[in-house]
């Protein structure tokens, strides 16, 4: 499964796409335990199937290590031998995805009978009429501006199309501004023909944090609608208006609003590997995606999002192991089973890794479905204004208002003259606590 750039086992690599794609796939079983990254060999003992990975590709950056642990010996070994224990599993990973490609069908067979709520694990006494399940499960693509958000619909697409000559469906012409990305919400349904899940393309992340936040607060909490515009605080009021022109003229926005069941967060692993080598500008793509990842308003409890990483094939298969490695460690996921590598090609392996990518969200989406009623009442609260609010505030103090007087209307009528309206009060509670 390795990319097609960079050599990766041996200086030469047919060029012919899929004579390619077997070569690397069979060195992953037959030679696994030899990768090269640069000068660096990573080698993996038959006998007891450990690994060492020498130089850059572990220890490669201090700096993130000397901030997380103390300069002893003894902790930058423990981190040695658990990024050991993590690349091991992930090269593992990548060798059981090339056994179970021969059973691909299988696996999107799967997908393709998936229904909103059909994989629930029922708890205790719950139902499923207990949940409130929706009439179609919403996936939502985030992730940095040139992630590669709308070439993993189309990749996502075409794994499930029955004509591989279909046109790819999240084009830039109808749904980006050339020079800023993404300004509209689409939603792709998979399978064209079906409603059970669907997924939605979104503007990329700003360089902002707080605007961030507050875009995601937004989608989360008050849910997504295609053809929505997606605007920023920090955006220029005549690039709004520009967008607001346009979608005017050729992008209606649905009336339909979908509540986001999960969440796919899409990285690009050239940029992830350039932050971990390059300067403080170029690490900044670390402190996006890790900010915006931690947003609480992405998580369902303790599960977090899943991560998609694109532009592996401008990658070599070492840098892709490295680049998953350091992503988990980030993040604080699994790297082996909650980071997908999919790569911009089309085969068995590319396939089943997306396939499986889609059965941990569907799967996750389901499990993470509210009771009936709870919806019903966080979309109440969700939608009450600042107006609102005010409103209610107003008859609060208006009911109270008329209660103190009826009481100090019935106090007169008793020939009692309490002096104000907090001796009313107190005197009223102290005869109803006489009375019982």
């Amino acid at each position: 499964m390795g990319g097609d750039t960079v050599p990766l086992f041996t200086p030469s690599i047919p060029h012919d796409e899929d004579s390619s794609l077997e070569h690397d796939q069979s060195q992953i079983s037959t030679q696994l335990p030899t990768l090269l990254r640069g000068n660096n060999i990573l080698s993996m003992q038959t006998k007891d199937d450990q690994l060492d990975v020498d130089n850059e590709l572990i220890i490669g950056d201090f700096d993130e290590i000397e901030s997380q642990y103390s300069s002893s010996a003894l902790n930058v070994e423990i981190y040695r031998r658990r990024m050991n224990s993590v690349h091991r599993e992930i090269l593992e990973s990548y060798d059981q995805l090339r056994v179970r490609s021969e059973k691909l069908d299988q696996a999107k067979r799967k997908i393709l009978s998936y229904s909103p709520g059909a994989w629930i694990e029922q708890v205790g006494r719950m139902k499923l009429s207990d949940y409130d399940i929706p009439q179609t499960t919403s996936l939502i693509l985030i992730g940095p501006k040139g992630s590669g958000k709308s070439s993993l619909i189309n990749r996502i697409s075409k794994v499930f199309e029955e004509d591989h000559f279909t046109p790819e469906r999240a084009q830039v012409s109808c749904n980006s501004s050339g020079e800023d990305g993404t300004f509209f919400l689409h939603e792709y349904m998979i399978l064209r023909k079906s409603n059970s899940f669907c997924l939605y393309d979104t503007r990329g992340l700003s360089d902002d944090p707080s605007d961030n936040i507050e875009m995601l607060k937004q989608w989360m909490s008050k849910g997504v609608r295609h053809g929505e515009l997606v605007t920023r605080k920090s955006d220029a009021s005549s690039l709004i208006n520009r967008m607001r022109c346009k979608a005017r003229q050729s992008f209606p926005r649905s009336r339909v609003i979908r509540m986001i069941n999960f969440v796919i967060f899409v990285v690009d692993g050239l940029s992830v590997l350039q932050s971990i080598d390059g300067d403080d500008k170029q690490k900044d793509y670390d402190r996006v995606i890790k900010t915006a990842f931690n947003c609480p308003y992405l998580s369902y409890g303790d599960d977090k999002p899943v991560v998609v990483l694109t532009h592996g094939d401008l990658l070599s298969f070492a840098d892709r192991v490295h680049v998953r490695g350091h992503l988990g460690n980030l993040l604080g996921i699994p790297s082996a089973k909650q980071i997908f590598d999919i790569p911009d090609r089309y085969d068995p392996v590319t396939e089943l890794t997306i396939t499986d990518m889609l059965h941990y969200c569907l799967e996750h989406a389901d499990n993470n479905l509210p009771p009936k009623g709870l919806t019903v009442i966080k979309g109440h609260m969700s939608s009450v204004s600042a107006a609102d609010i005010y409103f209610l505030a107003i008859m609060v103090i208006i009911v109270i208002s008329a209660y103190l007087y009826q009481m100090y209307v019935h106090h007169r009528l008793e020939q009692q003259e309490p002096k104000n309206a907090l001796e009313i009060v107190w005197h009223e509670i102290r005869h109803l606590w006489l009375v019982e």
